[in-house]
């Protein structure tokens, strides 16, 4: 072979080496900058997808017929986020709204209409406006059996009935005035009672025939009640309405406890325990 064509070979030789070189680091190179852009993007999704751990008590004022469905609901959101702790205060709404003015630490209050949640909103104790999360229907309840024969609203007004009703400045009461209104009716308790489970109580107990109780009181008390529907009953369906407290002392937890209640789980519960979907 003469010179000429063996320094040609090596220079084509040297030359194929350079290029495998240059693909090989160019290789690694895309290797590389693929390795980091997955590992940005992954970190990226996992930030994005992270919400801050909650942990702390948050603090529920709620009308006293939401007691069985919210405390199923509380320990539904105590098992999802460990190292929470939700306390509630069941009562009359308006109680409840009284004390929430007044200076009652809480982050969140469900009310039974939409007239006691007016109570905070008009002292600008809330955020933002309150959501309508369920509705609720009212119904006599009786002793087991329903001695009394009580088959409609105008069977109360029988002077042989002690009956019981809740207290027109709470949801129930105002309720059931709205229906013996609507029926041109008029009915003298034994006694005003101050939130739905006295009312229901008095019944429990024998010391009242009947009382005009909600749908879901019903239900909760078991057999312990009967009872009984009435038609006007639709004409004083109460809606719930729900919000964070303005000063609520674990504000992120409170909207968290919001979030679960309007979920399709939270209205499972719910719904389960008698309420209406608004």
């Amino acid at each position: 072979m003469t010179r000429s064509a063996r320094s040609s070979r090596r220079m084509v030789q040297v030359a194929g080496t350079a290029v495998a070189a240059l693909v090989a680091l160019s290789a690694c190179s895309s290797s590389s900058d693929s390795d980091s852009g997955s590992g940005s993007a992954t970190k990226g999704d996992s930030s994005a997808s992270s919400s801050p751990k909650l942990s702390g008590t948050v603090t529920v004022f709620a009308a006293a017929s939401l007691k069985e469905s919210f405390t199923a609901l509380g320990k539904e959101f105590e098992k999802d986020h460990p190292g929470t702790h939700v306390t509630f205060n069941f009562g009359g709404s308006d109680t409840l709204a009284a004390s929430i003015t007044g200076g009652a630490p809480a982050d969140v209050f469900a009310a039974a209409s939409p007239k006691t949640m007016a109570i905070v909103t008009d002292k600008k104790d809330a955020v933002g406006t309150p959501v309508t999360f369920v509705r609720n229907q009212l119904e006599i309840a009786t002793l087991p059996g329903n001695p009394g024969k009580v088959s409609s609203l105008k069977d109360l007004t029988g002077s042989k009935l002690k009956v019981v009703l809740c207290d027109k400045t709470v949801p129930c009461g105002a309720a059931a005035q709205k229906a013996l209104d609507a029926s041109k009716l008029k009915l003298t308790p034994v006694s005003y009672e101050q939130d739905v489970k006295s009312a229901l109580t008095k019944v429990e107990l024998k010391e009242a025939d009947a009382a005009v109780v909600y749908k879901t009181d019903v239900k909760a008390a078991g057999d312990k009640v009967q009872g009984v529907e009435f038609p006007e009953s639709a004409k004083a369906v109460n809606d719930y309405p729900i919000v964070q407290l303005k000063n609520a002392p674990n504000a992120e937890a409170a909207k968290a406890f919001i979030a679960l209640v309007e979920s399709p789980a939270g209205r499972s519960v719910l719904t389960e325990a008698g309420f209406l979907q608004p």
